[in-house]
């Protein structure tokens, strides 16, 4: 049976005719459309379901209609029930460091005003940040910005992040070029490097930039976050590539040398589609948040 059918079927039985469904349907239908469908019902199940004139079921219409109310009766309030709990349900993809560190606070303020408010956070890298999009599976991410995005993907530009190295305090380098030796007219660097795979968009950013100057300088220890190279460096295996964040203090014992003219790891957020209203109270959020971190105004 035509799932459809049934729906006008219902309709009119519900209505006591044609003309009484079409002009009672939620949406619009004309009545020559209703008969033939019914008709198409009737003959797939080789039996009549009602008499026109006047309206009356027949048994198996009374049969069939007993079987279809109890769906149809109940759409309209599952679908204002769905509704209104999918108002109220915010689902953001981030990174691991971004839902730890600087999500729970901005989020705060938003359950304040909405106590019912239903999250669902997911721990996404940036590289599969456009997939879950995608499929819908987030409303939006908190991710890096990078030109590669897909057609379709919108972007909100938060925070620029310019890079840095950093060294314990103890050391006595102030600039990167402290930090090279002139061997044979050619500089290379006097310590060891620690950051992250080559995919990662902060050491792309990086190596982009020793492209520009000239310089090689590999990766000796590769892992897999920022806070992992603050461990590294803190136990002296090298100097680690970072991002000055603002607001965020540095962690005890370490400094940070700015790598002036080498391009920033862009963060914000990314959608797809138009974002619902709750999604954009989010960015309002993020937005005045990012611009408070900036100083702006």
């Amino acid at each position: 049976m035509n799932v459809h059918h049934l729906e006008l079927f219902y309709y009119v039985a519900k209505y006591e005719g044609i003309t009484a469904a079409v002009r009672k349907m939620p949406y619009g239908i004309q009545q020559p459309a209703v008969s033939g469908q019914l008709l198409q019902l009737e003959g797939s199940l080789g039996v009549k379901l009602f008499n026109r004139r006047p309206f009356s079921l027949t048994t198996a219409g009374d049969e069939l209609y007993d079987h279809v109310y109890p769906f149809f009766s109940r759409l309209r309030d599952v679908e204002e029930r769905l509704k209104g709990e999918e108002s109220k349900h915010l689902r953001i993809a981030a990174s691991a460091s971004v839902l730890r560190h600087h999500l729970p606070e901005l989020l705060a303020g938003m359950r304040d005003a909405m106590p019912e408010l239903r999250l669902t956070l997911r721990d996404v890298e940036p590289s599969d940040v456009q997939d879950v999009l995608v499929k819908q599976q987030a409303d939006l991410a908190i991710s890096v910005i990078h030109q590669r995005m897909s057609d379709g993907i919108q972007t909100v530009e938060l925070l620029s992040l310019p890079l840095a190295l950093m060294l314990p305090s103890k050391h006595k380098a102030k600039s990167l070029d402290d930090l090279l030796e002139d061997d044979g007219g050619v500089l290379t660097p006097r310590l060891p490097l620690v950051g992250m795979p080559p995919h990662e968009e902060i050491s792309q950013l990086f190596q982009k930039g020793l492209d520009q100057r000239g310089l090689h300088w590999p990766v000796a220890v590769e892992v897999d976050s920022l806070e992992a190279i603050q461990h590294f460096v803190r136990c002296n295996f090298g100097v680690g590539i970072t991002v000055r964040i603002p607001g965020a203090d540095l962690p005890k014992g370490m400094k940070v040398i700015d790598l002036d003219g080498f391009p920033p790891l862009v963060i914000g957020v990314i959608y797809q589609g138009g974002l619902k209203p709750i999604a954009k109270n989010f960015l309002a959020a993020a937005e005045e948040l990012a611009g408070n971190l900036r100083g702006d105004g």
